[in-house]
């Protein structure tokens, strides 16, 4: 257990106070612990790569970590009537069944080919920043927050879309 792996430890652990948050009505405080938990996921990434941390735990945990902190945003965004915005429930319908897919993919790769070497895209890498800055302009009353959530969406398909094709591709390169 590395100073990356906890860290991302730190971001799943903030994830009950950052629902709390919302339940109880402090979009103050949902605000900060949300920013933090977006900063572990910078920070365990920067700890890991500038010291040598890399390991097959830290693989596994980073990427649950963030699916859990955004799911879990998401869903909470669309049930929680006490918020000065409340997300359409079909936005995280969208988020969650990219998810479900690409995760049904990598077990289907895993299964075919006996190996899975996860590496996120630059697309996945932006579809998580723009989740991630749409809860926050949510949360933090973002006047422009309709076009940001608009753009997500679009990114969450698009990004959903290239790790399909991604994976059809391994699936067809080992049935060859």
């Amino acid at each position: 257990m590395n100073w990356a792996n906890r860290v991302t430890l730190l971001r799943i652990l903030l994830i009950p106070f950052f629902v709390g948050a919302l339940i109880y009505g402090h979009l103050d405080r949902a605000v900060w612990v949300f920013a933090l938990a977006v900063v572990t996921d910078a920070v365990d990434g920067y700890i890991a790569r500038v010291h040598s941390q890399m390991t097959t735990l830290g693989s596994f945990l980073d990427p649950l970590a963030d699916k859990l902190l955004l799911t879990t945003a998401f869903i909470s965004l669309a049930a929680i009537g006490n918020l000065p915005v409340r997300l359409p429930p079909w936005i995280p319908l969208i988020v969650i069944s990219r998810d479900i897919i690409i995760i049904l993919g990598a077990a289907l790769i895993q299964m075919n080919t006996g190996h899975l070497d996860i590496r996120p895209s630059v697309w996945g890498k932006l579809t998580t920043f723009l989740q991630m800055a749409t809860i926050l302009g949510i949360l933090a009353g973002f006047p422009g927050i309709r076009f940001l959530w608009w753009l997500m969406i679009a990114f969450t398909l698009i990004s959903g879309w290239k790790y399909v094709q991604q994976g059809m591709e391994l699936l067809n390169q080992n049935n060859r």
